[in-house]
Parts: structure tokens; C-alpha cells; sequence
């Protein structure tokens, strides 16, 4: 399996982040890949990717929670250690507590757009409170062969049928399929495995039994095995499926 979003360079694991990977490994989690969330974050999460090499995974972005009118000149810094990075993320729109900032979301949206085109690079998108707004930004972009994953996926079926037509993205399926108040179980059954891949969004949103709790790569499990009753095929075959999608997102990491 492959945990396709992970903050587990967070302080949360400072403590017992040594175990927390070993659990992943045990539990048959091969690959964790680390979304960057702002420019404090960045020296956090390259060194859990340099202390964990062939397991993690750095992308660069800048959250859109984290936006604010100095957005264009933190993006300048944070290009300028690009290097490495396998993905530009996690990036996006949200507008759900607050829109003070909604015009500056939007430009850093723009921006970072341009720099997966520039660099050919998968884009791992976070939209809460914001789906037209945000379409309408990748819609003038659609024709450019952009590709990657739209994070933390909980929508319905006419959501998932509007996202799904960017045909290089996948959805990213984590905890929230397993709450007992989640329709996303329903919805899936109208999306092929195929467009899907695994996530935790650690240390968020924990999926059943562990839910409430400091949620982990290993815990990505649960996902499978829900996904696996949902398509009615074996855990294994959904680790086959979402594994070839995070390869053709993601390329051969």
C-alpha cells in the first residue's frame, strides 16, 4: 500500500515517529509521501524524507489555510528549494472558515498551477467550500495534460463525475469512508478503483476503530478494507489497483 498523504513530519510524531514508521512498514505500507503545507514546514519535512530515504517522499506547496498577503513572496523562497520534490501540494482553495484571503488564495492557486505545468509535475489539491471557484481555475489549464490527486475526497456522485473528468487525476480516499455518518461509500460504487488512491492525512482524520485518536500510515489499511467490501474484490486486488494509479500520478517513485 501507499499512504499518498501524510504529515507526519509534524510534531505529533516527535516523539515515537521511529515506530510510527515501523508500524507503516509492518502493516504493509511501502511508501508514505509527505504533503508540505507552508514555508516553516519545509526543513521539518525534508528531514523526515532524508531519514526515511525509499519510504518518503517530499512534495512542495503552499496550503491555502496558510495564504495570506505575503503569499508571492513565500512562494518565491519556497521555489527556490525545489529540488527533489515529487509533486506540487498540497495546494488549493479553501473557504470554509474564512475569505479574507480568497483573492490571494486564488493568485497562489494560479501560481503553483503553473509551476506542475512548468515542471511536469502531479498537483495534490485540497478544495473545501470552494468547487467552483476552484474548477474554474483548472478548467483554463485543462488542456495543458495537467495530472494528480484531488485530496481528502468526500463529495458526491455529481462532484466526483466533475473532478473525474480531468482525466489525469485520481481521488484521494482516506478515514471519512469509514465514519458511520459518510456517504462516500455510496458514491464510490459510481466511480471506477481505478481513479482511486489511498491516504490518511495523518495526523487527521483516523478512520474506524482508531477514529478520535492520532491517525498513522499504518492505519491506511482501514481504507483498503473498506474499499475491498465496497468493490467487492480482495484487499490485495485494491492495493494493486490504487498502487498503478499512484504510478501513473506520481510516476515510479
Amino acid at each position: 500500500m501507499i499512504d499518498t498523504h501524510s504529515h507526519i513530519y509534524g510534531h505529533e510524531y516527535d516523539d515515537d515517529r521511529d515506530e510510527v514508521i515501523r508500524r507503516s512498514l509492518c502493516a504493509g505500507v511501502s511508501r508514505i509521501l509527505l504533503p508540505n503545507i507552508n514555508e516553516e514546514s519545509i526543513t521539518l519535512m525534508l528531514a523526515v524524507a532524508a531519514s526515511y530515504p525509499n519510504v518518503c517522499y517530499p512534495m512542495m506547496g503552499l496550503h491555502p489555510e496558510d495564504v495570506r498577503t505575503d503569499w508571492s513572496a513565500v512562494l518565491d523562497r519556497m521555489e527556490r528549494q525545489f529540488d527533489g520534490m515529487i509533486a506540487v501540494g498540497e495546494v488549493g482553495l479553501d473557504f470554509y472558515w474564512d475569505t479574507t484571503y480568497r483573492k490571494e488564495q486564488l493568485d497562489a492557486f494560479e501560481r503553483q498551477i503553473c509551476w506542475a505545468k512548468d515542471r511536469d509535475l502531479p498537483l495534490v489539491i485540497h478544495m473545501r467550500k470552494a468547487e467552483p471557484e476552484l474548477l474554474d481555475a483548472m478548467e483554463r489549464h485543462k488542456a495543458d495534460g495537467l495530472r494528480g490527486v484531488f485530496h481528502c475526497f468526500s463529495g458526491s456522485r455529481e462532484t466526483a463525475a466533475r473532478l473525474l473528468r480531468y482525466d489525469g487525476f485520481a481521488l484521494g480516499i482516506g478515514g471519512v469512508l469509514t465514519f458511520k455518518n459518510s456517504h462516500l461509500a455510496d458514491t464510490l460504487r459510481s466511480v471506477p478503483l481505478d481513479r482511486l488512491v489511498l491516504e490518511t492525512d495523518s495526523p487527521y482524520l483516523a478512520p474506524v476503530p482508531y477514529r478520535g485518536q492520532r491517525n498513522e500510515p499504518a492505519y491506511v489499511v482501514c481504507v483498503a478494507d473498506s474499499l475491498s467490501y465496497i468493490y467487492n474484490v480482495s484487499v490485495e486486488e485494491v492495493c494493486r489497483v490504487t498502487d498503478s494509479a499512484v504510478t501513473r500520478v506520481f510516476g515510479n517513485i
